[in-house]
């Protein structure tokens, strides 16, 4: 693990998205509150708010860090039948929160497959990557 004891602590920030592909009729389910499950998308934000808390657990040498925020959105897409998906994760402290972001959007997104996997086994979890960060000695990131 990293040694950050000598890092000043700085509001750090980060953005990561992703998606998941889907048929129209599965889209539509998700959006008519049909799902066999449950509330598909309050169960992904839930889930991604929960994975994002859990970072430390999960991913080898990561930091736990105490995380102020974490915000999910997950947005159905009709045009390219898709959900979108967008966690911002906010800390103050002395290392990123970019693999908690990246960790709240994935676990969405799995959470979104296992909900739906019984009426449409080709969905696909996709482009899933950091969009921006922001705080510490880096300072700010924005993908185009």
């Amino acid at each position: 693990m990293v040694d950050v004891s000598t890092k000043s602590d700085t509001v750090r920030e980060a953005t990561a998205k992703g998606r998941v592909a889907m048929q129209a009729a599965t889209l539509n389910m998700i959006r008519a509150g049909q799902a066999a499950k449950g509330d598909v998308l309050a169960a992904a934000r839930i889930a991604g708010i929960m994975a994002a808390k859990r970072t430390s657990d999960l991913i080898p040498l990561c930091h736990p860090i105490s995380i102020s925020s974490v915000l999910v959105e997950l947005i159905p897409n009709e045009f390219e039948k898709w959900v979108d998906i967008t966690a911002t994760v906010r800390t103050t402290g002395a290392t990123g929160v970019e693999m908690e972001a990246l960790t709240a959007v994935s676990v969405a997104a799995l959470t979104i497959y296992d909900m739906l996997k019984a009426v449409d086994r080709g969905m696909v979890i996709e482009a899933v990557r950091v969009v921006a960060k922001s705080g510490g000695k880096s300072g700010t990131f924005r993908q185009d």
